[in-house]
């Protein structure tokens, strides 16, 4: 850098994001304390406006709290490093939304959370012994949310012949470390699975009348055992009585060993740990060739679920359980489909409450599925086996400008500097400030999230209309349905932010967007391609901007067409995930024709759509671009040469 040049300019910037960027560095050019909160004289910190990933991660947070569970979200993103600070700020919304809504849920009246800690240790273990928990329609109304953040990196159990077991146990251990050894090892013997409440029932708990008599029944043959035994014992005249002797040992030792064995099968859940337990099933080579071998990982994986189901009524909030799955890209082709099988025998349990943000390159993941053996009946294709297994495709687009500038003051903070960022978040937490303050939202943030959710509803209205055309355009794949229905929401809230609340299409014709990217993902990402490289061209020639912009999509794929054709061998296992090449042509240029200023708006707003194809259909371009140009040229610099 120039001596004379300001630390905020850099080629491409704004002046706003130069001012900002200067703002951000303190005296001598060294960041700031924190990037999101800037304190003031006052000492209390102001926010700062967000920047383009903060929206997107904090849009998939808001989605991810109303989507039903089990759900996988294909977190696609070219870069690590970018991944994990995505998935820290997705993290922070989430932490930032539970925390938001417990505090609404004490101001509407509902009962007050509780965990199985100190007293309520005890509440616990009296609940799980005797009575069984009835999930009742006030539960089900409440709103309080907990998430359990599990981290899963791929890449530290690579070494093991078994990847997709580290994904178990890491999910068994993390939800015995979160709620302790003891309850978990409780349920296994006594606990029961909740049952729902018939009619208008609203008794949380109910007394477990089988388990109480068995116990009672165990108890008073344990006391009348051992008084006929002392009777036998102490008693004159009654000492020499054989028969009464033996009668009140076997009684007192029967009833004595059941609730022995009892308190011993509780003992052994508590120092053997669900983890161990796969661990051994795992490194048994005589069982792991055995058919149960799979049944019994689901086994424990089922009492996991029906011990979360128990922990919701009873801590009075609805579980969540996130596992971040990271580093899959550095692992062997083998690996990666073992933990896609994991992830599927985790999803098996239609009432799991799993989320799973599988944050995965989707050019390095595809080919390396396409090396397995689990491709067998998919062609081959690992954008079929990829489409199946995750319910909510998240696409990250290219950084923004704002966010590139956060990205380079945390690049030239010092070691001093993060310290004070952990200082700072100390001093936060002691103040009570919490995790909701990390990342502050935008003053517009609540009214557009209000329009927001008027827009969803009117949106999921027009799937709903038999009357209308765009539900004819839906899949008959009940997980392309899924897909559609999850990515609606979080595109008509990326809309609104971005367009500051008025956005320019309707709810129906955002909904038609997704449906367009789920169904000919394919043909809208060359079509999208093609658009930009075209408007490249415009930069040089500016004359020809405003007619190519109001081009509908369809006139731009049917120019390109032949170009698609002859690109279609590399391209084979892409075009395969289109449906119908007539339906395609019908959507765009009869039903819904979107222009290419409207595909240019949306196309930030796509989530739904991998932008590893494009670029893939890109670089192809230019190479076959390249093949033609090169005759020509060496056609010009022969010239010289013959004169």
């Amino acid at each position: 850098m120039s001596p004379g040049m300001s630390p905020g300019l850099s080629p491409g910037m704004s002046p706003e994001d130069s001012e900002e960027f200067e703002a951000w560095l303190g005296p001598g050019g060294c960041p700031r304390p924190c990037p999101h909160r800037v304190p003031t004289e006052g000492g209390t910190p102001e926010p700062r406006e967000p920047t383009e990933d903060d929206v997107y991660c904090r849009c998939l947070s808001r989605t991810l709290c109303h989507t039903a569970t089990p759900v996988t979200v294909g977190f696609y993103a070219p870069c690590g490093h970018r991944l994990e600070s995505l998935l820290a700020k997705v993290t922070a919304f989430m932490r930032e939304e539970m925390a938001q809504r417990e505090l609404a849920e004490l101001r509407r009246g509902g009962s007050r959370p509780r965990r199985p800690r100190g007293w309520g240790l005890l509440a616990a273990l009296w609940l799980l012994t005797f009575y069984q928990p009835v999930v009742t329609e006030g539960h089900l109304r409440r709103k309080n949310l907990e998430f359990i953040f599990i981290r899963f990196s791929a890449w530290e159990f690579a070494g093991c012949d078994k990847l997709w077991a580290g994904l178990v146990t890491t999910l068994c251990h993390r939800v015995r470390r979160h709620f302790g050894a003891l309850p978990l090892s409780v349920f296994h013997v006594l606990g029961s699975r909740p049952r729902f409440a018939a009619g208008a029932e609203r008794r949380e708990w109910v007394l477990k009348t089988g388990v109480c008599l068995r116990l009672w029944a165990l108890l008073a043959a344990l006391a009348g055992g051992v008084a006929v035994l002392l009777v036998a014992l102490l008693v004159p005249g009654v000492k020499d009585h054989r028969v009464l002797k033996a009668v009140g040992g076997a009684v007192a030792s029967l009833s004595g060993s059941s609730l022995l064995l009892g308190a011993l099968s509780i003992l052994k859940n508590f120092l053997v740990s669900e983890k161990k337990k796969i661990e051994r099933l795992t490194n048994s080579d005589r069982f792991a060739g055995q058919l149960g071998f799979m049944s019994k990982i689901r086994a424990e994986v089922e009492v996991l679920v029906d011990y979360l189901a128990f922990m919701e009524v009873f801590e009075r909030r609805r579980l969540r359980v996130v596992m971040e799955i990271i580093g899959l890209d550095l692992c062997y082709p083998e690996k990666v489909a073992g933990v896609f099988n994991a992830m599927a025998t985790l999803l098996s349990d239609a009432n799991a409450p799993f989320i799973f943000l599988l944050a995965v390159d989707p050019s390095v993941i595809v080919p390396c599925l396409e090396q397995t053996g689990c491709m067998k009946g998919l062609a081959d294709n690992g954008y079929l086996y990829l489409n199946r297994a995750v319910t909510l495709p998240f696409s990250i687009p290219e950084m923004g400008a704002r966010s590139r500038l956060r990205s380079v003051a945390a690049a030239i903070r010092t070691r001093e500097d993060l310290m004070s960022l952990i200082i700072a978040g100390n001093a936060a937490k002691t103040r009570g400030v919490g995790v909701a303050a990390a990342v502050p939202a935008s003053p517009g943030w609540k009214e557009a999230d209000s329009e927001a959710v008027v827009w969803i509803h009117e949106a999921f209205r027009c799937l709903h209309d038999g009357s209308d055309i765009l539900c004819r355009y839906l899949p008959e794949n009940g997980a392309n349905v899924r897909r559609i229905v999850n990515t609606i929401p979080i595109t008509l809230r990326l809309l609104l932010h971005r367009a500051g609340g008025a956005a320019p299409l309707s709810p129906r014709a955002a909904a038609a967007w997704v449906v367009l990217a789920d169904r000919w993902p394919c043909r809208l990402s060359w079509t999208l391609q093609c658009l930009e490289d075209t408007g490249q061209n415009i930069a040089v020639s500016p004359s020809s901007s405003s007619s190519s912009l109001e081009r509908s999509l369809w006139s731009v794929f049917e120019e390109h067409a032949a170009e698609l054709s002859a690109l279609r061998q590399p391209l084979g296992k892409v075009l395969s995930l289109d449906a119908d090449p007539g339906l395609f042509q019908a959507f765009l240029a009869r039903d819904f024709p979107f222009g290419a200023r409207e595909a240019r708006r949306l196309l930030g707003v796509t989530v739904n759509l991998d932008h590893s194809i494009r670029q893939q259909m890109g670089l192809l371009r230019a190479l076959a671009r390249l093949g033609r140009a090169a005759p020509v040229n060496r056609g010009v610099q022969c010239t010289p040469c013959a004169r």
